[in-house]
């Protein structure tokens, strides 16, 4: 009898204690239309992510991602060794180095793919006349090899996609003449640098400045002029400037990629938000802001047989 008691009250105080302990150790996961996540993103792309995150928000309100905007070093960084980071959006995707580094630390790969097209606009004061640019030029006014008094402004020296696309593509392997550039810490301060110095050219994305459809960006450009670069592969045309057909086609040469690096292993609300940039809205947020779509949203002519088939 004493031990069926035992017994009766071992069982009891589990049945009570279990469920406190399930309680407690239970973690509600987000799903790709719900919960919170934190990404980091390139500055240069603030603008036009501040508007993605807006529309998915906006129709998913059970959805936060809270945004960190700053150079892409930087967000590397974050996604390395912050682990509340999941997903960054940058201009690269990883390197085969950072790619072993997350399959040793977490035992699979972030998957990271290009959502859009971006370039590098070239900006002078309004006041300028000085509006053709061609890659030799920047490169040798960079290096020192043309002795200016122009100032060549960059948004930091040290971690943007900026000046390390600058100096991959352009400089070549030439040295940066850091008594020609000068550093501010955002696009919007270039931009404003450069509304105030007559003498000085901007170097900034073209999503801060390329919108004519943007009241702010209308604005900006009544102190700033974005500037002509030389088409090197254009039979028709001499400089092109960075609009949404000349990034498309690649006739202006400084173009880059936009992408993303998620490090989520599951279908969680990161996986919610890089399908809804990939797919059609998100898309359309792109080309809106005149950027590159990675969707191919142009109208083909297509000839249709109106001939009924025999029977």
């Amino acid at each position: 009898m004493r031990g069926a008691l035992n017994f009766f009250i071992v069982s009891y105080i589990i049945i009570l204690l279990v469920p406190g302990c399930r309680a407690k150790n239970i973690t509600v996961a987000d799903s790709p239309l719900s919960g919170t996540i934190n990404i980091s993103v390139d500055e240069s792309f603030r603008p036009v992510i501040e508007e993605q995150i807006k529309v998915y928000e906006s129709s998913y309100p059970d959805a936060h991602i809270i945004a960190s905007y700053k150079p892409e070093a930087e967000c590397i960084k974050d996604l390395l060794f912050d682990s509340a980071n999941r997903m960054v959006i940058i201009t690269r995707g990883l390197t085969g180095k950072e790619d072993k580094f997350f399959f040793d630390s977490l035992n699979f790969r972030p998957a990271w793919n290009a959502v859009a097209t971006d370039a590098i606009a070239i900006i002078v004061n309004a006041g300028s006349s000085d509006t053709l640019f061609t890659l030799e030029r920047l490169r040798d006014q960079l290096s020192g090899v043309i002795k200016s008094d122009q100032k060549i402004v960059f948004d930091g020296l040290s971690t943007t996609s900026t000046l390390r696309f600058i100096t991959d593509s352009v400089l070549k392997g030439s040295k940066l003449d850091t008594t020609v550039v000068k550093a501010k810490k955002t696009s919007k301060e270039v931009i404003d640098f450069i509304s105030e110095d007559k003498n000085a050219i901007g170097l900034v994305g073209i999503s801060w400045i390329g919108n004519p459809e943007d009241s702010a960006q209308l604005s900006m450009l009544k102190k700033v002029k974005i500037a002509y670069v030389k088409c090197s592969i254009c039979s028709d045309i001499a400089f092109v400037k960075p609009i949404q057909e000349s990034i498309l086609s690649k006739r202006y040469p400084l173009v880059r990629g936009l992408y993303y690096v998620l490090k989520e292993n599951y279908n969680g609300l990161g996986s919610g938000f890089i399908n809804f940039l990939k797919l059609e809205r998100g898309q359309l947020i792109f080309k809106r802001a005149y950027l590159g779509p990675v969707m191919d949203f142009r109208v083909r002519n297509i000839k249709i047989n109106q001939t009924l088939p025999k029977n």
